[in-house]
């Protein structure tokens, strides 16, 4: 089921972009586990930030530089990222505004982010995901509301991976419902909405890269240092989050998929780990699972919360096969 929502006309708004590629041809160059702590926009000073900083949370974010660089030479025409943070009851939800701004401030953290953001959103392949997830059997709405006010967690991970913001994006939200029928059933819907995005990336020629927004372990403290940058202070939260944490990054380096999902939901429910929303899931569909080796660029507490920023270079694991190569 496809709606819009808002009661306005706004077909102007949903005509497909000047630099739309023909048809066909599409593919998934990298996908990115990309962690939202507005921590570390506000460590790093951007201009769009209000808030200032000292500095601080440096293994993550230089481990989010390497990601730049690899975007960089990738050239894609499109950043997808699925947070977790923009909650929708109704739905999967995608961003359908050709144009957004505004000022973005996390409720909890609002001393750290308060954040002008501007986006360029890819409404075409928007449409073309809502299309392919209702052949899926999902519940799909388009976000046409031009004065929206894109959560932090979209933002976050779309700036750490590419603070110029000159690749348009398409922010998906996570759709709630399912978790209060079956952990089973919400992260079947992830894998279908996923393969439904691959299909959508392919369809309209789209060179794509993918950003899971969210952090593997979650349980945090209810208390920061006065200077939250005071990195004396910042640790994971208990020696048994952390264990949880290498358990998971080993079997997404190592791509054991079966066991991955077979421990999924112990995990999530040890350390109210954000996978809940899907977002990972999401990804790791869209990518087919790969056989691949995936490359950790850093792992490292926020407030105690466990996040790892990784990444998945589909394009080379292709070349290497074309080439006669086993993958990487």
């Amino acid at each position: 089921m496809l709606s819009e929502e808002n009661s306005v006309d706004r077909s102007s708004l949903l005509t497909t972009t000047e630099w739309e590629k023909p048809p066909g041809g599409g593919e998934i160059l990298a996908g990115f586990l990309a962690p939202h702590p507005p921590h570390l926009v506000y460590a790093e000073n951007p201009p769009q930030n209000r808030p200032k900083s000292q500095g601080g949370w440096e293994m993550l974010r230089w481990g989010y530089h390497r990601c730049r660089e690899k975007i960089r030479a990738l050239k894609p025409d499109v950043i997808l990222v699925h947070s977790p943070h923009w909650q929708t009851v109704v739905g999967h939800h995608f961003l359908s505004v050709p144009k957004l701004s505004g000022l973005s401030v996390d409720p909890i953290f609002p001393h750290l982010f308060q954040y002008q953001f501007e986006m360029t959103v890819d409404v075409a392949l928007a449409q073309a995901c809502a299309e392919e997830a209702i052949a899926e059997g999902l519940v799909v709405q388009k976000m046409t509301n031009p004065r929206f006010r894109v959560d932090y967690g979209t933002i976050v991970s779309l700036h750490m991976l590419n603070p110029d913001w000159d690749i348009p994006v398409l922010g998906i939200s996570a759709h709630n419902s399912p978790y209060y029928f079956s952990h089973d059933d919400a992260q079947d819907q992830m894998i279908k909405l996923g393969q439904a995005t691959r299909r959508a990336i392919e369809r309209t020629g789209r060179r794509a890269v993918l950003a899971a927004s969210n952090t593997l372990s979650h349980l945090h403290f209810d208390r920061e240092p006065a200077l939250p940058e005071d990195m004396s202070q910042e640790h994971i939260y208990s020696l048994g989050q952390y264990q949880w944490d290498m358990k998971i990054l080993h079997l997404l380096q190592q791509g054991c998929w079966d066991e991955f999902q077979a421990v999924l939901p112990e995990f999530i429910e040890a350390t109210a780990a954000e996978a809940k929303a899907g977002s990972l899931m999401w990804m790791l569909s869209a990518m087919d699972f790969p056989p691949m080796k995936a490359q950790i660029h850093a792992y490292g507490p926020v407030i105690g919360t466990g996040n790892a920023v990784m990444e998945w270079d589909l394009q080379s694991c292709r070349a290497q096969k074309a080439a006669g190569g086993k993958g990487v």
